[in-house]
């Protein structure tokens, strides 16, 4: 859209010149184009605005819808009940946060608190002021096996791969995690000279294509790993199972975003899908999970190595503490990705109707790990539509120690869900190898917005907490949060997600909800043992579907 207007400004140009010489008609011409081309050339060279640089004059129109979302945000509110007002209304908060706009609210609530599914916070009368709480809390990963644990915020950037991000954009998000001294994933995709440049904390992800660290038949590359992970930015090691985008699935990255740099930094061919598979080759059992995350910790000199899943059979993941419980072997984090959760394109079936959400799963992961007697030693992570600080609070209550973020970084940076993720011509130069489009995304402009989103996001929690009475998230639990599930009906996360006793999956008789997964699972295999199911009382598998 640049070289069009180039090319049409100087076309104009000229014939304005050459046309006025002869007939002084030419002169309105003049008054009217001039101002636009003058107009045109600045949006080009103007640093704030991705779509003003990428597309001059006309890329103004998105700008003007924007001032105008405001006054039609109650009309989608009153008109629409499905959830998708919430996440526009979410959207415009995330973009005022990373500009440093006021985002106060006249005129009180504009949710309808009597819908089901409405949420809040119980807050204390002996609320605490935010200037005598930690306005930056963090979370110290790593278990006894740990020699490096790592500081880490209660907020990070979650699992984002160069390649499906342009350049630009993982420039941006790792300045703005230099300045805000938060962590930044790197995704699947590999670990590339982008995230290094901006020296912001990096959480490493192995995927099962093992891109940066594999052989050339695609397996994992022991020598090539060790010598990316022990690089002094590297600060965690995330291997992952599944994503809540499309799990159970593997990943795409279509040929014509695999530019020579891609090809080079993933180890792959060029000219190609580079198709990621649903699941490792490094391993096939828990036990041989748990070895090769020791694997990985002695390789990377001791920083601490976890996973990242999203949640599908129950016995699985029962499978795996059993493992770790077995052999003493401990991730030192579980990273928990919720159904709802992802921003690449994955196929609908797989992004709406596979993998448990969020809310279930963290609540989930965290019993099993209390159960076992493993939380003591594991932090979980949760990733997964958590752009507000409530959506934080939400989880700290339910069990998790740090949360991540995609799609709110991503609208940080200036993403509008143009829905170009896969098709490499997204408007903003966020998610396309186009440099044409990339160049429209200003890296210092950028990774500062970033860095404001994560401040404002992170002290929003802080304040919630504080309202609750409590100094940390830490202190947080299941009763602090409230649910309207029917007209004249609430239940608190305690009463939906009631607690298990520590140590009580370790030796039976187990917690009745859990009888049937726990004889369904074994260190030895993923695979569900049924031939155990003839051990458990019919009325425990009533509510499962195998």
């Amino acid at each position: 859209m640049r070289k069009i207007f180039i090319v049409l400004a100087v076309t104009v140009s000229i014939v304005i010149i050459a046309g006025g010489i002869y007939r002084s008609s030419f002169l309105w011409a003049a008054i009217v184009f001039v101002p636009l081309i003058i107009m045109g050339v600045y949006d080009m060279i103007q640093t704030k605005h991705s779509i003003m640089r990428n597309f001059p004059v006309v890329g103004r129109l998105r700008y003007f819808m924007e001032d105008l979302r405001p006054k039609i945000a109650q009309y989608f509110i009153e008109t629409d009940t499905s959830g998708k007002p919430y996440n526009r209304l979410n959207r415009s908060l995330i973009y005022q946060r990373a500009k440093k706009v006021d985002d106060t609210m006249p005129f009180g609530t504009q949710l309808d608190v009597y819908e089901n599914g409405y949420e809040w916070l119980n807050h204390s009368i002996a609320a605490i002021h935010p200037e005598d709480l930690d306005l930056s809390p963090r979370v110290l990963v790593g278990g006894p096996d740990c020699k490096q644990p790592y500081s880490a915020s209660v907020y990070n950037i979650s699992a984002m791969s160069f390649g499906s991000l342009s350049e630009n954009a993982i420039l941006a998000l790792n300045g703005g995690a230099k300045l805000g001294n938060f962590a930044h994933n790197t995704g699947e995709g590999g670990l590339s000279n982008h995230h290094l440049e901006s020296k912001g904390d990096i959480i490493w992800q192995i995927g099962t294509g093992y891109f940066s660290c594999r052989q050339t038949d695609g397996t994992f590359n022991p020598d090539a790993f060790a010598e990316r992970a022990v690089l002094p930015q590297v600060k965690m090691i995330e291997i992952k199972l599944s994503q809540g985008a499309k799990p159970g699935h593997g990943g795409i990255l279509p040929a014509k975003k695999v530019t020579p740099e891609v090809a080079r930094i993933r180890l792959v061919e060029m000219g190609k899908d580079v198709i990621s598979p649903p699941s490792h080759s490094a391993f096939s059992t828990p036990l041989e999970m748990v070895f090769f995350i020791k694997k990985l910790r002695d390789l990377s000199g001791g920083k601490p190595v976890g996973f990242k899943l999203c949640i599908g059979n129950k016995s699985e993941f029962l499978a795996i503490c059993k493992a770790m419980v077995s052999t003493g072997i401990y991730a030192d984090f579980i990273t928990v990705d919720g159904g709802e959760g992802g921003t690449g394109a994955a196929p609908q079936e797989f992004s709406n109707s596979v993998g448990m959400p969020l809310r279930d799963a963290v609540a989930f992961v965290y019993d099993v790990l209390t159960g076992f007697n493993l939380k003591k030693n594991i932090k979980i992570i949760a990733s997964g539509k958590i752009s507000t600080g409530f959506d934080m609070v939400k989880n700290f209550a339910l069990g998790a120690d740090m949360c991540s973020a995609a799609r709110g970084m991503m609208f940080a940076l200036g993403c509008i869900q143009a829905l170009e993720c896969n098709s490499n011509t997204c408007p903003t130069g966020v998610a396309t190898q186009d440099p044409n489009l990339t160049q429209g995304l200003v890296v210092e402009d950028k990774k500062v917005r970033v860095y404001n989103f994560h401040k404002t996001t992170v002290f929003s929690a802080v304040q919630l907490i504080g309202a609750a009475g409590l100094g940390h998230p830490d202190d947080i639990h299941r009763s602090f949060i409230c649910r309207r599930i029917g007209q004249n009906l609430i239940q608190t996360y305690a009463e939906s997600y009631p607690y298990i006793p520590i140590g009580s999956l370790i030796d039976t008789p187990y917690p009745l909800q859990y009888e049937l997964d726990m004889a369904l699972s074994t260190p030895e295999t993923f695979k569900p043992q049924f031939n155990n199911v003839g051990s458990v009382e019919m009325h425990s598998a009533s509510s499962y579907t195998l």
